[in-house]
């Protein structure tokens, strides 16, 4: 379609030269949440807010055409790789979907991943990767010479996901100081709460950290709390947080981190999040998931209003048309 048919809400046209130098992320890759400040994400989300209402108006935009984005997933993956997708394709751009049977492909023939980087970005003008080794989005951006998207690298960071948790939550509760945000799960390997955590580091909020003892957070990323000076406390149970958190997010027990199955078994099912447990908590309070869920949170709270996931999974497509947007120099 023709932008045009969008003014005067969406006039791409006057907005792209004022942008391109004040975003501070064209032609940049997005490997850490590290990159991000106050300033730079109240940009994103308001990009994210006029691609809302865009799709919302006329379902998209051809801002991105004749651009291409390659998905490499080296690992499972169905929201984001999803996400990503849609929201390319929204902008009017083309994909290259190199989702499943990675590992079949030229990895089995010894290919390295910078050589693999280097031949998909002759084809495209950027690459969104997921990989299972830490470090390994870092490796890709140091021998790419088009912007890549760190789209989860193992137990380390998935940067869009928590650009579109707090985003979500920004959102849902119209504020980010003041919150008690409640981290339940797997808080050792789970990527989603360690990139969200550093993030939140940047508000005044209060942080709860529920978790069996073998899925602590990480000494590295308690360090970087307290040094930050914000008001946290770790336990067990979710029954000690519940009353007052204003943000509940739970996470899965990743079966594929665990080298000892048996210590999966101990703990997969030890938090559950039933409608039972919801009438503790307060009112106006939103419980987030990045999803997949196993059992966690049980099927009747999907029907509670405060329950926000779903939510969370179209705020995806957004904040992913706004950074696609963005690093190609189109927002």
């Amino acid at each position: 379609m023709n932008v045009n048919e969008l003014t005067p809400l969406f006039n791409f046209a006057e907005m792209q030269p004022r942008q391109r130098n004040s975003n501070g992320l064209t032609g940049q890759d997005i490997i850490s949440v590290s990159q991000f400040d106050r300033d730079l994400l109240d940009y994103v989300f308001a990009r994210a807010r006029e691609m809302r209402e865009l799709v919302q108006r006329v379902g998209g935009t051809d801002i991105l055409k004749g651009h291409v984005l390659t998905a490499l997933f080296y690992e499972p993956s169905t929201r984001t790789s999803a996400s990503f997708i849609a929201a390319m394709e929204r902008l009017g751009g083309s994909v290259i979907p190199i989702t499943q049977g990675v590992q079949f492909s030229s990895v089995s023939k010894g290919e390295t991943l910078a050589d693999t980087i280097r031949t998909l970005e002759q084809y495209s003008d950027v690459i969104v990767l997921r990989h299972p080794e830490m470090g390994s989005a870092q490796v890709a951006a140091d021998y790419a010479e088009i912007p890549v998207i760190n789209a989860g690298d193992g137990p380390g960071e998935h940067p869009t996901q928590a650009l579109l948790d707090l985003f979500t939550i920004r959102e849902e509760l119209g504020m980010l100081d003041g919150l008690k945000v409640a981290m339940v799960g797997d808080l050792r390997y789970g990527r989603t709460v360690h990139s969200l955590t550093k993030l939140l580091l940047q508000y005044n909020v209060s942080l709860r950290f529920v978790s069996p003892e073998i899925l602590r957070m990480p000494l590295s990323y308690m360090n970087q709390v307290i040094d930050a000076g914000v008001d946290v406390r770790e336990t067990h149970d979710v029954a000690d947080v519940i009353k007052n958190a204003d943000v509940l997010y739970v996470t899965r027990v990743q079966k594929e981190r665990f080298s000892d199955l048996a210590q999966y078994e101990q703990v997969k099912d030890q938090y559950e999040i039933t409608a039972e447990l919801m009438t503790q908590a307060k009112a106006k309070m939103i419980v987030m998931h990045p999803l997949p869920r196993v059992g966690e949170i049980h099927y009747n709270v999907d029907k509670d209003p405060r329950a926000a996931y779903f939510r969370q999974v179209q705020n995806g497509m957004f904040i992913r048309m706004a950074l696609l947007a963005a690093v190609l120099g189109k927002a």
